[in-house]
């Protein structure tokens, strides 16, 4: 089968379509969306945060769920009842009196919930792709499809949200979630693996779990998906920085709103281009290693805007570069699908949620200790140090093909 051929028949671009109902929650609403609307009814700034959080848990521990994918139906069939039923929650929430309800945080929540089960399923069905190159093409449309949509999101949230109802932007929501997920209908046809009975269920399970995550060449893989590597930690820090570097409050918007959006979407499709002979895990430490040195940047160089623009623009786009590459890397450590892929992709990509927590308040130790330019001090340290010897092991390391 050729390449093109083979992306016909994949179509790894439709998965920068089928991540967006969850990208409408955890990069949307949990993304500021939320908390705008919040904060435009009155509600106290840590009680709004404290909602966000929780809505924002889901997507950290969505394993315990997340292998419901690999039961009954396709993972297309799953993904699509699971955007639906996560729209109807959303609507029923922004149909409540207030968002910060007893009953409207609970349909948030419960939204979340069933929107991460697109997420597992969108892993699954990566890993059924047919070749390393439509992964990686995959890996690459998965993460700037997301980030568009989170974008789109916050856009029709801060625009519409004087003009219309709570309840009418819940429908406005809702059908971004919806109509993407409709594409899983052009999504390539997948085998539905039959088994008979709980004994050979959890034979199947157990031998690819532990094909996956029982060997020595996992600890590497785990490892670098729970590194600093293109964390992204900053992303939330950068705007904090701007006043030490004397940059105004309009050009922040600028740079960090729909710059930040643009850029990491840019980087995340620059991806595509790497050629697949470049292994996932050395592609990745490199994007960590360069996303580092434009902190550095930032740290050693003048407070002056000049250098804040430099640097914030080459860390957001080395970010989007990373995110596609942590995806690729997730779907390298996964190899095949098999009868648990959404299982084992919601535990392998559970991983990558830990360094944005751990790094934050890194980040933050390092502005009491050494100032401003103790924040990307820190995490560009911090990086560079993990991400080398993680990416002398995978340099040296034979690359074991998926089983």
């Amino acid at each position: 089968m050729t390449g093109a051929s083979s992306s016909a028949r994949d179509r790894p671009w439709l998965f920068s379509l089928l991540i967006a109902p969850e990208a409408v929650i955890s990069l949307g609403l949990v993304g500021g969306a939320l908390t705008f609307l919040l904060r435009n009814e009155g509600v106290a700034l840590d009680r709004a945060a404290n909602i966000s959080s929780l809505i924002a848990l889901p997507h950290a521990i969505y394993f315990f769920w997340g292998p419901v994918t690999d039961f009954r139906m396709r993972r297309r069939t799953w993904l699509m009842v699971a955007a639906f039923a996560s729209a109807l929650a959303l609507t029923a929430a922004f149909h409540q009196p207030t968002l910060a309800t007893r009953p409207a945080v609970a349909l948030l929540f419960v939204s979340a919930c069933l929107g991460v089960i697109v997420a597992a399923a969108c892993g699954g069905m990566m890993g059924e792709l047919s070749n390393e190159p439509n992964k990686r093409r995959a890996s690459s449309a998965y993460q700037s499809g997301s980030l568009t949509a989170g974008a789109v999101v916050l856009f029709v949230v801060a625009t519409y949200a004087g003009r219309f109802s709570l309840g009418t932007l819940g429908w406005m929501v809702a059908a971004l979630m919806v109509l993407p997920a409709l594409f899983a209908l052009a999504a390539p046809p997948q085998a539905l693996i039959r088994v008979h009975g709980l004994g050979e269920v959890r034979a199947r399970f157990w031998s690819e779990f532990k094909a996956t995550f029982l060997r020595w060449e996992a600890i590497p893989y785990m490892l670098l998906l729970a590194s600093p590597c293109a964390s992204g930690a900053m992303i939330g820090l950068l705007p904090a920085l701007a006043r030490d570097y004397g940059v105004s409050g309009a050009q922040v918007a600028l740079i960090n709103g729909l710059g930040s959006v643009l850029l990491t979407a840019a980087g995340a499709l620059s991806v595509s281009l790497i050629s697949a002979r470049v292994r996932a895990s050395i592609a990745f430490c490199c994007a960590g290693l360069a996303n580092a040195g434009t902190l550095v940047l930032l740290c050693l160089g003048p407070q002056r805007p000049a250098i804040y623009f430099a640097g914030t623009v080459l860390y957001l786009f080395t970010i989007g570069a990373g995110y596609a590459l942590f995806t690729a890397v997730a779907l390298e450590f996964l190899g095949a699908s098999g009868k648990s892929g959404g299982a084992r992709y919601a535990i392998i990509n559970s991983l990558g949620n830990l360094p944005v927590v751990y790094m934050t308040r890194l980040d933050g130790r390092g502005s009491a200790i050494w100032g401003p330019r103790g924040v990307p001090g820190i995490d560009a340290l911090v990086t560079a140090a993990a991400v080398t010897l993680l990416l002398a092991h995978f340099v040296f390391s034979r690359r074991r093909k998926p089983r």
